[in-house]
């Protein structure tokens, strides 16, 4: 079964500031490769980690530090609780979708291998892409593909599926790319069809809503001077994270109180956002749109 490669390995472990004794959270385990490299920094410390994909149990190591959460981490806070870890040293999400899911044509992830259009990250949940496409109305599929892939055609091609859905429904990945020809250019084709999944995977995994009830309990969970790592691929998420480690907020808007003092959870460790180097981006050409933001709990 294969996982990507962690991304921005090094720069994530820094940015955690791993103490051996300390206690972190991976709310991204996927192949596991972050996990076994805080593992390694550890001595009676512990590590939690959240997946809610079922796959990602065959990766899990075999180490009493660890405890493994088969949840989305929109949970956090609920199962730091309930394992007795209410307060935190670090955090990391790795927000990327994992090389495993666009390998496996079951999955129905990518557009380069034929599957059924299923897209969802925990196979217990009911709705798929299919279901998405074939279900929602028309408006809702121009908002869709407007808001989670910024597709200046969102309305041709809601347009173009609505009406292909009337003569037969939606059921494989060829169905769709079918449908979607008259509106590919050709050149920047596959960029198209990467914003068009993306708008897809999104509303079926509802991960903007999942991302936001996350980071919104990571200042009540981390403990004063703990450490908020996260690794965002799109745009979306990228604004969101900042927002959050810039205000606490998910509007970016800065809480003063009646003094004009800023009230803000956390403290900006790196400005600027960190970028995969070119090493990377060539062994690892999925690290490409990778940006790593760090903060601090105040």
């Amino acid at each position: 079964m294969s996982y990507h490669v962690p991304v921005m390995l090094e720069e994530s472990l820094q940015g955690l500031a791993i103490t051996p004794d300390g206690v972190y959270v991976d709310v991204t385990f996927g192949g596991g490769g972050h996990s076994r490299a805080i593992l390694e920094r550890l001595e009676k410390g512990r590590l939690l980690a959240f997946d809610q994909d079922s796959d990602a149990m065959a990766n899990l190591p075999d180490d009493e530090r660890f405890i493994f959460v088969k949840h989305n981490f929109r949970f956090l806070k609920n199962f730091l609780g309930y394992h007795q870890y209410p307060k935190v040293d670090g955090i990391l999400a790795d927000l990327g979708v994992s090389s495993h899911h666009f390998d496996a044509p079951e999955r129905g992830f990518s557009f380069r291998e034929e599957g059924p259009l299923d897209m969802r990250m925990n196979t217990r949940m009911d709705k798929t892409a299919a279901d998405v496409l074939n279900d929602k109305g028309e408006r809702e599929l121009i908002q869709m593909f407007r808001q989670y892939g910024e597709l200046k055609s969102a309305r041709r091609i809601a347009g173009l599926i609505v009406k292909a859905r009337q003569s037969v429904p939606f059921v494989h990945i060829s169905d769709l790319l079918e449908v979607l020809e008259p509106v590919l250019p050709q050149v920047g084709r596959k960029k198209v069809l990467a914003k068009i999944f993306q708008a897809l995977r999104i509303e079926v995994n509802e991960e903007m809503h999942s991302l936001e009830q996350f980071l919104l309990q990571t200042a009540d969970v981390l403990k004063p001077g703990g450490r908020l790592v996260v690794i965002t691929y799109h745009s979306l998420e990228d604004r969101m994270v900042k927002n959050v480690m810039r205000s606490g907020r998910i509007d970016g808007v800065v809480e003063k109180d009646i003094y004009g003092q800023s009230n803000v959870p956390f403290r900006l460790i790196t400005r600027k956002v960190i970028l995969p180097n070119e090493k990377e981006i060539t062994e690892n050409p999925r690290s490409r749109s990778a940006k790593l933001r760090i903060a601090e709990k105040v």
